[in-house]
Parts: structure tokens; sequence; C-alpha cells
């Protein structure tokens, strides 16, 4: 009888991981979808779709919440140790990182419907480009921790170089557009924000990673990782 006990004992437990990997790997395909419709509502000008974006958001914002009282539940009635107590904080964790993402997500499409009332500027060629990026990133680092993969995280946590340099592009070439008409710099500040919401969400999946590499080996990564936004020390020189 004791051993029957055990055996559904062990047997719930699991069941109660998988159903919160199952969460986690849910409210990062809701994130994913965010920024991949945020940024085509963006390029398109489709004020429609950027509406439906920032109502979605509640729903990612719900989804945190039931993460996070499930974390808590089995943190008191479990009491988990070693790699499940580090999984289980990971996925707190995480969806608090998933619940910026939806909010950098949703700023960006309130900006679209902003920018598609403006003269259009530019191709919009970068946003696409680093939207894909921190959207691979992101999908990689949610993967990883679903599926106990630090050498995953660690190469996402590697990865983020790449998106830095493109918004550093942008933003040159948004100040560019300020500065050769003053009636674009409604537009361009709009577009400057949206691609530093990309970039905050390919930092947070970074951050993502970090702690899925913490969650499965136990040992942290190094503080710095590969940075490349310069845009802090940018010098803005009128133009001749």
């Amino acid at each position: 009888m004791v051993e029957h006990m055990q055996e559904h004992t062990v047997r719930s437990y699991s069941e109660d991981l998988r159903r919160l990997r199952e969460s986690i790997e849910r409210m990062g395909g809701l994130a994913e979808r965010q920024v991949a419709d945020a940024v085509t509502a963006l390029v398109r000008r489709d004020t429609g779709l950027a509406a439906e974006v920032v109502q979605r958001d509640a729903a990612i914002d719900a989804l945190e919440r039931e993460v996070e009282t499930f974390c808590i539940r089995l943190l008191a009635l479990r009491q988990p140790v070693g790699q499940d107590l580090r999984f289980i904080i990971a996925a707190l964790k995480v969806c608090h990182g998933l619940e910026r993402i939806g909010d950098y997500a949703r700023n960006a499409a309130k900006r679209a419907i902003v920018v598609a009332e403006q003269p259009p500027l530019g191709s919009l060629n970068g946003f696409q480009r680093m939207a894909r990026m921190v959207q691979a990133n992101l999908k990689d680092a949610i993967d990883a921790l679903v599926n106990d993969d630090a050498a995953k995280a660690d190469e996402v946590w590697a990865n983020d170089q790449p998106v830095d340099e493109i918004y550093n592009g942008i933003f040159r070439e948004m100040l560019t557009f300020m500065m050769e008409d003053p009636r674009n710099i409604t537009a361009a500040t709009h577009l400057l924000f949206v691609a530093k919401n990309l970039e905050r969400i390919g930092d947070h999946a970074t951050n993502i990673a970090e702690t899925v590499h913490y969650a499965v080996r136990g040992d942290s990564l190094p503080e710095d990782r590969p940075k490349a936004d310069n845009s802090a020390s940018a010098v803005v020189r009128p133009l001749a």
C-alpha cells in the first residue's frame, strides 16, 4: 500500500513538471507570435493586426499568473531539491521574462499604429531581419528550457551581437532621416522605439538562456556576454 502511494506521488510529481514545461512552451509560443505580428503590422502598415497584438497581450499576462501560482504550489507542496528545484525557479523567472517580452511587443504594435498614419519612411528591412533573429533566439531559449539543453542555451547566450549590430544600423538610419527632414521626426522617433523594443526582446532571450544554463548545469555563465549596442555613445553630427 505504501509502495503504491509512493509510486502515485512520483507519477503525480512528474506530471506536474511536465505540465509546467508545457505551460512555459505555450507562453513562449504566444510571445514569439506577438513579436512576429507586431513587426508584420509595422511593415504592412496593418493597424488592424497591430490592434490585435495589443489586445492579445492579456493572454500572456494571464498565463504568467497561472505559471507563477503553479510554481509556488509546487515549491510549497513538493519541496523539490537539486535540478528540479532549479527548473521550477527557472520557470518562475522565465515566465516573468516572457511577460516583459509581451509588453515590448504590445508597445511596438502601438507604435506601428502611429507609424501607419505617417508617410512611409525607409524600407524597414532591418526591422524584419531583427525580428527574425530575436524570434529565433527566443524559440531556441524556450526549447532549451523545455528540453534541459544547456548547450542550446549557451548558443543563444552568445548570439545576441548580430541583433545589436542591426539595431545600431537602424539607429543611425533613423537619425539621418530626422536630420534630412524635420517632417520625418515623428515616424522616425516611433521607429526608434520599435527597434529598441526588439533589442530589449533580444536581451530577454539571452537572459532566459542564462537562466536555463543555471537550471541544467547548476553554475552561471560569465557576467560579460558579447554586446554590440553602441547607440548610447553615438555622436550626432549635423548634415553639411
